[in-house]
């Protein structure tokens, strides 16, 4: 199987190096952001890649803007933030073809709609990945953990088994993506919504690591109970089938906060500290809205939403210190 990597962020990155290094499969690399492109392309087409900051390497990678690209990948897969996927999907239209799959993981919901435009149902997979990965900056990502830490999940949106989706999970497998399969799609997709809703927006509120949340004795049952029961009222009375009951998904983020990785800042966190717009409104805002189209209320992810919001614009008074900088000293 070929791929190519639509976005050469944190994940996109990851999932690329892993797919041409373990997997040994032929991976080429789509970046719209001109800033990131020209960076890695000064750096002789390399990327810098570390894990747990440290044995800094550089990567060599095949990287090309959407125009210039002219290759014929089996599958898709697209690591972008939603607010910058239709423009992409928009550059790239030319280049699609009938026998090519599109995969999306990205974070957030408002993406499966985006890709149907230029893809069959057929030819779609879902996922989510558990996998705590840093862009220090463009053209330099550092994996966090050790090698194989952290999971995924993939569902075809049809639900229906597929010869696509047995390659897939092979070559994802042997990249160290730990990755399983699932016949419930949206399922599938709102498992780590409903959990980015909870540890991606607070910790990103309060510029902390997923672990100093549990600082505060009642963030199960006070903070992570209420915006869950809010995000499964919404999604059954949508119709949505999930994959874990309520309370399993307060102990995930019990255990990832505690063990899994509690020093890890999420992607939003990572977004925000560097005067970028979140994707709060794909994430908590998304279920705010779904709750409010099926006649249920929703008003702590609605006020989560406001929250995040403020906080971005309260960074012209109050600059945010990133903590993921080579330099910070601090917890």
């Amino acid at each position: 199987m070929k791929y190519t990597v639509v976005g050469a962020g944190a994940m996109g990155l990851r999932y690329g190096i892993l797919l041409q290094e373990q997997a040994g499969v032929p991976v080429d690399f789509v970046e719209p952001t001109d800033a990131s492109l020209n960076k890695i392309r000064e750096q002789g087409n390399t990327v810098w890649q570390s894990r747990d900051h440290e044995d800094r390497h550089k990567v060599s990678v095949n990287i090309y803007s959407p125009e210039e690209y002219e290759g014929d990948p089996d599958v898709w897969i697209f690591f972008m933030k939603q607010m910058q996927l239709a423009d992409t999907l928009e550059r790239l239209a030319s280049k699609f073809k009938k026998h090519q799959t599109a995969l999306g993981a990205m974070n957030g919901m408002g993406h499966i709609e985006k890709l149907q435009k230029y893809f069959d149902d057929e030819h779609i997979i879902g996922g989510t990945a558990m996998i705590a990965t840093v862009l220090n900056d463009y053209g330099d990502v550092d994996f966090m953990g050790k090698p194989g830490a952290g999971s995924s999940v993939y569902a075809n949106l049809t639900e229906k088994p597929s010869e696509v989706m047995d390659a897939v999970q092979k070559d994802f497998q042997a990249a160290n993506l730990n990755p399983s399969y699932s016949d419930n799609f949206m399922g599938t997709l709102l498992t780590k919504v409903f959990f980015n809703a909870v540890e991606n927006s607070i910790a990103t509120m309060f510029q902390s690591r997923m672990g100093q949340l549990m600082a505060y004795d009642n963030f199960l049952e006070g903070i992570a109970r209420p915006l869950i029961d809010e995000a499964y009222d919404a999604a059954e009375a949508a119709g949505y089938r999930l994959n874990e009951t309520r309370d399993e998904m307060v102990q995930q983020v019990d255990y990832v906060s505690t063990v899994a990785n509690p020093l890890h800042f999420p992607s939003m966190y990572q977004d925000f500290v560097k005067g970028r717009p979140t994707e709060v409104d794909y994430i908590n805002g998304w279920i705010a809205d779904l709750a409010e189209k099926h006649g249920v209320a929703a008003p702590n992810q609605r006020l989560v939403t406001n929250f995040v919001h403020l906080a971005e614009a309260m960074r012209q008074f109050n600059p945010p210190i990133n903590k993921l900088a080579p330099d910070y000293k601090g917890a």
